[in-house]
């Protein structure tokens, strides 16, 4: 009878053990699963995946017919490179371990480590997040694109896409959101300010210098398709409230106000561009108004978690007026950034990421701004602004000219003459 006793009371030990394993296992990790964070950053996910596909159709309506489908295939083409990349390193160097606060380590190759449980304090998964860093890591080198549109070699792109992914996305994402020197400094970068907007806006004026002006430059080339464009900004504009509102990494309060800011901004970034174009050129245009959208959500996405909506009010229409002059300056200098891409996103992001030092709220989140009486933040903002510009025109610059000891750049004057579409791809926008 004792042996039977002590059996059963072994049995049910060992029950309790069993019931109690998944438990065990979990514990392994503080956070616990939030159904309804979980499904809005799967939904963020999905909608900043789609801002790549608009980014290609914003960009595709504004290039001449004879290189829609070139610009088409560049950006698309950054959802294969740069995904398969960031799941076998590119994650890795940007969020695991740290070596001398400058960049990740290999640890989490190939996603090693990096499964349904959440990381640390996290309420999703850790893969989740992974995956929604990875959109962000797409579209940032799609971008630039657009400054050396219509004569880039595509061989060279491809090359030109992995370097840069890995020698300048991947450091500075672990600069500022995965404890590196500027995020011991203090920097705020809320949704990418300086992670995406100013490393590919920086990135793009060298590239435009390097690769040089395009052969008719100067002479008014007619746009593919405005409808077109307006599409890509739809889609932008969609895909942009997953970009912010999701940085918070959570369904709660402060996503709603990045959500309400990231309106805010790109509303009155439109009115305000539509209002130098008419002050300017005499008349608004609709591809003006699209790209003051855009300015505008470049210039809040650094801020849209550190403001109030009034302060996001004030960034677009700063955003709208300067990144409008700096766009004309530019031209003016015989700087052929095909598509503006320094001026909204290089000058937007510098907006945004200065603005967090001037506008920003304790009462949102995170720090006093100068506004509010601390000038702390400012000096921060600035110091991690020049260090991520620097690096970035820095790295760039090495980077082409590294492939182009092995791959031509450039497409020839006849190639350029002919088209990127039927040069490069053998293929043409259909028309009806």
């Amino acid at each position: 009878m004792t042996k039977l006793n002590r059996f059963s009371g072994m049995t049910a030990l060992a029950s309790i053990l069993l019931a109690c394993a998944p438990s065990l296992a979990h514990a392994q990790s503080t956070g616990t699963i939030n159904s309804g964070d979980t499904a809005w950053m799967l939904i963020s996910s999905a909608m900043v995946l789609l801002m790549t596909p608009g980014l290609a159709f914003f960009y595709a309506g504004m290039v001449r017919s004879k290189n829609v489908v070139s610009t088409l295939t560049q950006n698309m083409v950054a959802l294969a490179v740069v995904g398969v990349l960031w799941i076998v390193i590119g994650f890795s160097l940007a969020f695991s371990g740290d070596v001398s606060n400058l960049v990740g380590d290999t640890s989490a190759f190939m996603l090693a480590g990096v499964g349904t449980a959440p990381n640390g304090t996290a309420t999703i998964p850790y893969n989740l997040f992974m995956v929604y860093q990875m959109m962000f890591a797409i579209i940032t080198p799609a971008l630039m694109t657009g400054a050396f549109a219509e004569r880039i070699r595509f061989k060279a792109w491809l090359l030109i896409l992995v370097l840069w992914s890995l020698a300048v996305y991947s450091p500075v994402a672990h600069w500022l959101w995965s404890g590196g020197w500027l995020a011991d400094r203090g920097a705020q970068d809320f949704a990418g300010g300086y992670v995406v907007h100013m490393t590919a806006g920086f990135s793009a004026l060298v590239a435009a210098l390097v690769f040089g002006k395009r052969s008719d430059f100067g002479i008014a080339g007619k746009p593919y398709d405005t409808g077109l464009v307006t599409l890509g900004t739809a889609l932008l504009w969609f895909g942009w409230f997953g970009f912010n509102a999701g940085s918070a990494v959570a369904a709660n309060g402060l996503a709603a106000q990045a959500f309400v800011n990231t309106f805010a901004a790109s509303a009155t970034a439109m009115l305000a561009w539509m209002l130098v174009d008419s002050c300017k050129d005499g008349k608004p245009t609709l591809m003006g108004g699209c790209i003051g959208v855009v300015a505008g959500l470049v210039a809040i996405t650094p801020a849209a978690g550190f403001v109030t909506t009034s302060s996001a009010l004030i960034i677009g229409v700063l955003a709208g007026v300067i990144c409008n002059l700096v766009a004309r300056f530019v031209k003016s200098r015989g700087i052929d950034d095909t598509l503006d891409v320094f001026a909204c996103h290089g000058i937007g992001g510098l907006i945004g990421v200065l603005s967090v030092g001037v506008f920003g709220a304790a009462s949102v989140s995170g720090v006093d701004g100068l506004l509010l009486g601390s000038s702390e933040l400012l000096k921060t903002q600035a110091i991690a602004a020049v260090a991520v510009a620097v690096y970035s025109m820095v790295a760039t610059f090495v980077i082409i000219k590294v492939v182009g000891i092995f791959v031509p750049v450039r497409v020839s004057s006849s190639d350029e003459a002919v088209g990127l579409d039927t040069t490069q791809h053998g293929e043409t926008i259909a028309h009806h």
